[in-house]
């Protein structure tokens, strides 16, 4: 496959992010601008949830979806504090909420507490729209505790498992990836993968493809069941798409 045809097909399944603590409302309009560009659209953009009416004015009208974060990036495990930015989320126009899992109460062992923070978040995010679960796998690290958390968002109602917030040392790797497929595919539902985080090449974009192909059967991995969470990768994408020697943009999740 060539590096246009991996390109073009990363770019559709691709959540546009901007998570940076200087985001600004021109920024908004930039991400929003690249989302909607002739070689795609993106999936999604994601925002913090005070940028969600920004991105529904820009995107008005287009396909692409708006993401936001909550509970993000710490994890916590205040359910009602959670729930309270869910709605106000979903009230200002978010298609997608994308929840940090509180991942220190699954190292611990306390997976109830974990399930309940997902549980509540779910029956809020109905009508069409996605629950996407973060489940930090660069800090759960211990493969056990991957499949472990990945168990626990899928039985609570996640539309999609997601590596990671972006903000710690070690975001989206192959081997937790694959874990998460293998979870995913065991449990005989329609849950997706989003990896994010670390994202900056097409060969890196591709990597996480072709483990969904390999795992979940070619042709599973379209914008409806996978998504890469980048900022980085797009520029790249771009380039691979229009035949220039495109490297990675400068830039973090």
């Amino acid at each position: 496959m060539s590096d246009a045809t991996i390109a073009t097909r990363a770019l559709r399944s691709l959540d546009l992010t901007d998570l940076t603590e200087t985001c600004t409302d021109q920024a908004i309009d930039t991400l929003c601008r690249k989302a909607v560009d002739p070689h795609g659209p993106v999936a999604a953009v994601c925002v913090w949830p005070q940028f969600v009416k920004r991105a529904q004015e820009n995107l008005r009208g287009s396909p692409v979806r708006i993401a936001t974060v909550v509970n993000f990036p710490a994890g916590g495990e205040d359910v009602s504090r959670v729930t309270d930015d869910t709605q106000e989320a979903l009230s200002d126009g978010a298609n997608e909420i994308d929840l940090v899992l509180p991942y220190e109460a699954v190292r611990r062992g306390d997976l109830a507490v974990a399930a309940e923070m997902v549980e509540a978040v779910r029956d809020l995010v109905d009508q069409g729209r996605l629950l996407k679960v973060i489940l930090e796998t660069g800090e759960l690290t211990d493969p056990h505790l991957i499949e472990t958390a990945s168990r626990i968002a899928i039985d609570a109602g996640a539309d999609f498992i997601k590596t990671s917030t972006g903000k710690t040392p070690v975001s989206a790797t192959p081997e937790a990836a694959e874990i998460m497929l293998n979870v995913i595919k065991a449990s005989g539902k329609a849950v997706g993968l989003k990896p994010s985080g670390g994202i900056r090449t097409v060969a890196d974009a591709n990597i996480y493809l072709d483990l969904a192909d390999r795992i979940m059967g070619p042709g599973w991995a379209t914008p409806r069941t996978f998504r890469i969470g980048a900022s980085s990768v797009y520029d790249a994408l771009i380039a691979a798409i229009e035949g220039r020697a495109g490297t990675a943009a400068i830039g973090t999740y």
